[in-house]
């Protein structure tokens, strides 16, 4: 079975970015996909920044990350790059942390002008970390999620479209990767 993790790298818990984590995690729970989200603001500040890789709350998401076979790397957008707080997780990667795995984007900023931040600032460190399968992701702007009464979010009908063909396509790719898997030869994957 695929798994699916999602690093979460917003600073801001109550932040509109989980309106797009929640509604793909529930549509690829849907589809039978293992998921588990990494809350990057949850881990222990000083391990986080002082790169103690030992930590056990670093190690276990370092883990979470080593056995998924897709990533969700989210995040707010500010000042055209994504979030220090994302930055300084993704640093506690292997160098090759993110081989072999699909991955895609997911962020929100306060204007469309910042779109090509995920172009231009994140796609260089996937890449560095052995990524070579990205798929386009999406990008959101703060006014087409809506935060609802009860704590949830609302999207814009144009932007849960865009959210649910990614997460499709995500789903999509990782079940072509397990298929490929399943019909490689048994010495192969020594």
């Amino acid at each position: 079975m695929s798994k699916i993790v999602v690093i979460a790298g917003s600073p801001n818990p109550a932040s509109r970015l989980n309106g797009l984590i929640g509604s793909a995690v529930r549509r690829w729970q849907q589809a039978g996909i293992e998921t588990g989200t990494i809350q990057v603001a949850e881990l222990p500040a000083e391990a986080l920044l002082s790169a103690r890789y030992a930590e056990s709350a670093i190690a276990e998401a370092v883990s979470a990350v080593e056995q998924a076979d897709g990533v969700v790397i989210a995040g707010p957008v500010y000042k055209a790059a994504y979030s220090g707080l994302l930055k300084s997780f993704l640093d506690l990667l292997p160098q090759t942390g993110l081989a072999g795995k699909i991955a895609l984007p997911l962020f929100i900023g306060g204007t469309i002008a910042h779109l090509l931040s995920v172009e231009y600032a994140l796609k260089p460190v996937i890449s560095a970390l052995g990524g070579r399968h990205v798929l386009g992701g999406v990008y959101a702007v703060d006014q087409w999620v809506n935060r609802l009464e009860d704590g949830g979010f609302a999207l814009s009908e144009e932007l849960q479209g865009r959210l649910d063909r990614a997460a499709d396509e995500l789903a999509e790719e990782l079940r072509w990767l397990e298929y490929r898997r399943s019909r490689q030869p048994a010495h192969a994957a020594e």
